[in-house]
């Protein structure tokens, strides 16, 4: 029964347009750029970044943990999809995600959800520091980044899409590692925001960094 539940949850693909469509306006605001020789110096500021989240010199308070942590699940419903082999092969992992159904149904209730989402959180959270800390700002900022990167593996699967073969083997180890980072990215992001702690995922932080200095 759960894996039913879970695999009969499980989001589509947006049409092409539409994920084309946003995740143009995702690079397009989040600017993301892998960091080359030139950032040595920012990196060193980057590294210097406190371990424990503070908020105007104190530690970040509980409802600032419970937002950041929250954000995490974004990128992990957007790319829940990747996970169709490793749920079936292994059905532990679908007794694990079971209570995130609900929250699977809702994002996939309309193939505008994941962008609305993306504004909102874009638009109402990182680019509002008046209303949130640099905190909560910070960690919604890598999960929206975190996200971006799942145009990578989208455009590799619409642009071959074997159905035998080792074609269909590489296509489903690329699912499953993809599916797989962005469970422990969920687990270790919302589990270091819980404690008050800064996670801090690569490449992905750096891009954040950039966002909400």
């Amino acid at each position: 029964m759960a894996a039913a539940s879970i695999l009969f949850f499980l989001p589509k693909p947006p049409p092409l347009h539409l994920h084309h469509h946003r995740h143009q306006h995702l690079q397009r605001l989040v600017g993301l750029r892998l960091p080359g020789r030139s950032r040595r110096r920012q990196r060193r500021r980057f590294d210097s970044y406190p371990v424990r989240a503070t908020k105007n010199g104190d530690g970040a308070d509980p409802p600032d943990r419970l937002l950041a942590a929250v954000c995490y699940l974004y990128p992990f419903l957007d790319g829940v999809r990747y996970g169709r082999f490793v749920l079936t092969q292994f059905p532990a992992f679908q007794v694990l995600l079971q209570p995130l159904v609900p929250a699977i149904r809702l994002f996939r209730s309309s193939p505008f959800t994941p962008f609305l989402l993306f504004l909102t959180l874009y638009f109402a959270v990182v680019r509002n520091p008046s209303r949130f800390s640099r905190y909560v700002r910070f960690n919604t900022m890598q999960a929206i980044v975190l996200d971006v990167l799942l145009i990578f593996p989208d455009l590799l699967e619409r642009s071959f899409n074997p159905t035998e073969g080792i074609g269909l083997d590489l296509l489903q180890s690329l699912d499953s590692t993809v599916f797989l980072f962005l469970l422990l990215s969920l687990i270790y992001g919302s589990s270091a925001c819980l404690l008050g702690q800064v996670p801090r995922l690569p490449i992905v932080a750096e891009a954040a960094e950039r966002q909400v200095m």
